[in-house]
């Protein structure tokens, strides 16, 4: 059964999916993360701080938008 914690290292803490952090699985630790290579939004650096966890890294998507209901606004 896979890890359901929702704070485990391999979740993303803003939406709980996997966060495909390579550092967080052991198999792949000595690769660099996909997050190396990106620019993460202030916005979801400032929601990962409100989810209040430093331990596990966003995924792609929550990296990359911010996640909010003015998102969407016209």
């Amino acid at each position: 059964m896979p890890n359901e914690q929702p704070n485990a290292p391999t979740r993303c803490p803003v939406c709980g999916q996997d966060n495909r952090c390579t550092l967080a699985n052991p198999a792949t630790a000595t690769r660099p993360c996909w997050c190396y290579s990106v620019t993460i939004s202030p916005q979801a650096l400032a929601q990962q701080l409100a989810a209040g966890t430093r331990n596990a890294c966003l995924c792609p998507h929550c990296a990359q938008a911010p996640q909010t209901a003015d998102s969407d606004a016209p």
